[in-house]
């Protein structure tokens, strides 16, 4: 090639736009003002569903609808924070991601929670309204105890006793419910296996001593139909467990007559376990909340 040649070849230029920038440029515009409208509609919508998300009429409409969902319309009441279980858990880390302020999102989201928790009831996975055997331990003059003792040792003697009272509430297919410093609450679904733990627990109890100190036990025992939220229970049977355990005054079993009457003849004697009724001291305050017609039995082994 002609020198020449090269030489004009070097000098074109290719142009980097189109030709027609204005039409360019226009087109661009109205892309830009379609995306601005977009992104406004966007904003209003937004905001339309965060003010209906927090209109009380359309929270309350939510919550009477999950009312007619199977499973435990009780998810996020302020009693169902607590407790194991694989939608209970579920709940709690929902609750804290929401936050604690009513919303028709809160609702709806406990609503789907509600029917998979209805789901795990029907394959034996959750738990609804049963007949349980409630139990309530409490160590006696631990209070006093403690005080002398200092905060070390008596955590000490509190790990010990765990180890002692909770294996056997486990063994025999007990769930604790929640533990109250040197006492606990525990649910059974059979009075026979209750019964059982509690006198195990108790045996066992016997072996634990620090400094020469012995902790004794008081033991309540009471069958009901208790109403489970969030894997606590309430309710006027939960109540009467705690008075029979106050009834068992310096380290005594006891137990209503409901739970004795559930229990099957052969258990007590299996274990050589006798039962009396319950005489109150003279000088003992009376057991407030107690049904008049649930009697008290003191079971010794």
């Amino acid at each position: 090639m002609d020198p020449r040649q090269r030489d004009a070849a070097a000098e074109v230029v290719i142009p980097l736009e189109p030709t027609g920038s204005g039409q360019s440029d226009a087109s661009q515009a109205e892309a830009d003002d379609a995306g601005a409208r977009s992104g406004r509609r966007r904003v209003q919508i937004s905001s339309k569903l965060q003010a209906a998300n927090r209109r009380a009429d359309v929270i309350g409409a939510v919550r009477k609808a999950r009312h007619q969902l199977p499973g435990d319309p009780a998810f996020g009441d302020p009693l169902s924070v607590s407790g194991p279980g694989g939608a209970r858990a579920v709940a709690r880390a929902a609750d804290r991601i929401v936050g604690g302020s009513p919303s028709a999102a809160r609702e709806i989201g406990f609503g789907a929670l509600q029917v998979w928790q209805a789901a795990l009831e029907r394959i034996g996975r959750g738990r609804g309204t049963e007949e349980v055997t409630i139990v309530f331990t409490d160590l006696v003059a631990f209070s006093s105890w403690s005080l002398s003792a200092g905060d070390e040792r008596t955590l000490e003697l509190l790990r010990k006793v765990a180890k002692a009272i909770e294996p056997p509430i486990a063994e025999r297919g007990g769930q604790v419910v929640k533990r109250m410093g040197d006492g606990l609450m525990a649910v059974f679904s059979s009075p026979d296996r209750a019964v059982r733990a509690a006198i195990a627990a108790r045996r066992n109890l016997a072996e634990v001593e620090i400094d020469g100190y012995k902790p004794r036990m008081r033991v309540g025992l009471h069958t009901g139909s208790p109403r489970e939220i969030g894997g606590d229970w309430l309710g006027v049977d939960v109540n009467i467990a705690a008075r029979m355990m106050e009834a068992g005054g310096n380290g005594n079993m006891m137990l209503s007559s409901t739970t004795l009457a559930a229990l099957r003849p052969e258990t007590l004697a299996e274990l050589g376990a006798t039962v009396k009724p319950y005489k109150r001291n003279f000088w003992a305050a009376p057991l407030n909340g107690v049904p008049e017609d649930v009697r008290i039995f003191k079971l010794s082994v």
